[in-house]
């Protein structure tokens, strides 16, 4: 594994960002601040506000006063789209600036952050046809007495709390579609990843969006988010993140108001190979299913499913490709696999690596903490001899582990990958279309994949299955999960009387 120059290096001083609301961006005056270091260099590259719950009771109020007014919700499609549109354009004007921040706050290759923003801006231009697009229905078939219809309506003012793993990606795969149904928002970025969140506020008002329909407060989860997902005047939450938080949202909107919840929660993702696929393509992609974003990935493939008569020659093929992927400094172009992010989730999957061999899992390749003397890195690691009673099988590690469980018929296949508590992702590599087909029927996943992993785009909505989350985002399922319907009865002519 080796390094390359870098043409980019680390800011000299960190930036300094405000929070945003009611469409500008607040110093941080009085307000502690927090520094965040750069996982991949060691040294600080952003200074936020820590908000108060005044902060964010101002961040709501702004929002639900946006959304009351009709200023944004009382446009019609087209003139939310033609703001959207903007918006796509504006980050790609801003790319590089985004992409710069991205890694340096997350540690994620440039060249993988370059990639996510020209999606995001893929987002918010899609996203801007579904604005026109979004419909109600009606009923012809009550009778000449009685017409129906069936409108979709904003939910309102909804609360945004996104990851630190994909801090713009996340956050572009929600903004955009709840943007185009009407509601006004309020986002809690993840502290650490703070800085590519405010850079869209300021997109979004210099794209036309009125002010107060996104408002950014910063600060920790365990105060900001909390009270967010607390608050009586937010109508709906969307949160992404570890299943175990996910069950305090749910508690926490039934001891509030009942608001409506989108989750995308945790995950453990079955890959299943066959024999019969290609394997070289197969290997390739089992090897960018669990080292991308450094396996720090809610959909990572980090359960390998291989048909037991080429199982060790296929690990062996993983742990070739990966043994050449590129791991270091994430601003140099010739990375493949950054850093690890925080220092908590590097002692996280260290443990876990720790606890695979404890259990008796053979270790095929990685399992190291790399020095480059410079940031957190940790190798690629396969483990085989693996079972289902093990952590490293049944725990989502949230890093670039990868284990090996063999399989011998196609519903053993199916009955290994469905042994979990989640259902986020699947994938599975074969050339023989029923095979294919049976796996995708049976498998409990909300997103799956054949013959390839990780793709995707603003058409297809994302969520899971099972404990992986409720609701989907993106696509036009995307749109209409930020929507409530009302049924609408109208009567024509004469009413017939109750009491004569």
């Amino acid at each position: 594994m080796d390094k390359t120059s870098t043409t980019l290096s680390p800011p000299s001083a960190p930036r300094e960002f405000g929070f945003y609301v009611d469409g500008k961006s607040i110093p941080a005056g009085q307000r502690d601040l927090f520094e965040r270091s750069s996982p991949g260099h060691g040294v600080p590259v952003t200074r936020i506000p820590k908000c108060t719950t005044e902060d964010l009771d101002q961040a709501v109020a702004a929002a639900r006063m946006a959304f009351e007014d009709r200023r944004w919700s009382g446009l019609n499609g087209a003139d939310r789209a033609a703001v959207l549109l903007r918006a796509g354009a504006l980050i790609r004007e801003r790319a590089e600036e985004i992409a710069y921040f991205e890694t340096l706050e997350n540690g994620k290759p440039i060249s993988q952050a370059r990639g996510e923003v020209g999606g995001c801006a893929d987002m918010f231009e899609y996203a801007s046809g579904l604005a026109r697009s979004l419909h109600g229905d009606s009923f012809n078939n009550l009778g000449d007495g009685m017409f129906g219809l069936v409108t979709r309506e904003p939910v309102g003012v909804c609360g945004l709390i996104t990851p630190w793993n994909f801090p713009f990606l996340i956050l572009c795969e929600r903004v955009p579609y709840i943007l185009a149904s009407g509601c006004t928002l309020v986002v809690k970025p993840s502290e650490v990843t703070s800085a590519t969140t405010l850079i869209l506020a300021e997109i979004m008002t210099d794209a036309g969006l009125p002010s107060g329909c996104m408002n950014v407060v910063t600060g920790s989860g365990r105060s900001i988010g909390q009270a967010l997902i607390e608050h009586q005047d937010i109508d709906m939450v969307s949160f992404t993140g570890s299943t175990a938080v996910g069950r305090a949202v749910v508690e926490a909107s039934a001891k509030s108001n009942f608001k409506k919840l989108g989750l995308e929660l945790g995950g453990k993702n079955p890959q299943i190979v066959f024999a019969d696929a290609d394997l070289e393509d197969a290997a390739d992609g089992v090897a960018f299913g669990i080292a991308f974003n450094t396996g720090q990935c809610c959909v990572s493939g980090s359960r390998l499913i291989v048909e037991r008569s080429v199982a060790d020659k296929f690990a062996l093929m993983v742990k070739h490709k990966l043994e050449k992927a590129r791991v270091g400094d994430p601003l140099d172009e010739a990375t493949h696999i950054g850093a690890i992010t925080t220092d908590a989730q590097n002692s996280v999957i260290m443990s876990y690596i720790e606890k695979g061999q404890a259990e008796g899992a053979t270790l095929i390749c990685g399992g190291e903490q790399l020095d480059f003397g410079m940031g957190q890195y940790i190798s690629p690691t396969i483990f085989g001899d693996v079972t289902p009673d093990m952590a490293i099988a049944s725990e989502e590690i949230f890093g670039p582990v990868l284990t090996v469980m063999p399989f011998d018929t196609v519903h053993e296949a199916i009955d290994i990958a469905n042994d979990t508590e989640y259902g986020l992702a699947a994938s599975v590599w074969t050339k023989n279309i029923d095979k294919a087909l049976t796996v995708t029927r049976r498998v409990q996943a909300g997103r799956f994949w054949v013959n390839t992993t990780l793709a995707g785009g603003p058409e297809l909505p994302l969520g899971g299955m099972k404990q992986s989350g409720w609701g989907r985002e993106a696509g036009m399922y995307g749109v209409e999960e930020y929507t409530q319907v009302k049924s609408v009865h109208i009567e024509i002519g004469k009413r017939s009387h109750w009491i004569e």
